[in-house]
């Protein structure tokens, strides 16, 4: 395992279980990666753009909750933005049956919800 990474965890309101799941996820003795969380947790303030980037911005890497509230989530979708536009590597997770992934995430993969697929991106921040 590499070391300890910083993760922004972009998420629809909507999934909020989903997002609590995944981060609970690392804490199981056997998850093959380590990550520090720095998704916003609280619901939108009016300085929530100024947060959220200079979180992002202390990340190594985003990792976006893809589900079909995403479409019609538009903090997640800024997020996302941020993301793109500051540069950082940028995983899209899969986290329902239906997949579509968003047009904003550009370039950049959406795939399964799996141990593998999260380790191999952090290991590779």
């Amino acid at each position: 395992m590499a070391d300890k990474k910083t993760v922004f965890i972009a998420f629809a309101m909507e999934d909020e279980r989903d997002r609590d799941l995944f981060v609970g996820q690392r804490l199981n003795s056997r998850t093959p990666y380590e990550y520090t969380d720095m998704s916003v947790k609280e619901p939108y303030e009016t300085q929530w753009k100024e947060r959220v980037l200079a979180r992002v911005r202390r990340s190594h890497g985003v990792i976006a909750l893809i589900s079909p509230s995403t479409v019609q989530a538009e903090g997640q979708l800024w997020e996302i933005e941020c993301a793109v536009e500051e540069g950082k590597p940028l995983l899209g997770i899969f986290i329902k049956e239906q997949r579509i992934k968003p047009a904003v995430m550009g370039s950049a993969p959406c795939v399964a919800w799996t141990w593998k697929a999260v380790e191999d991106f952090i290991d590779g921040l």
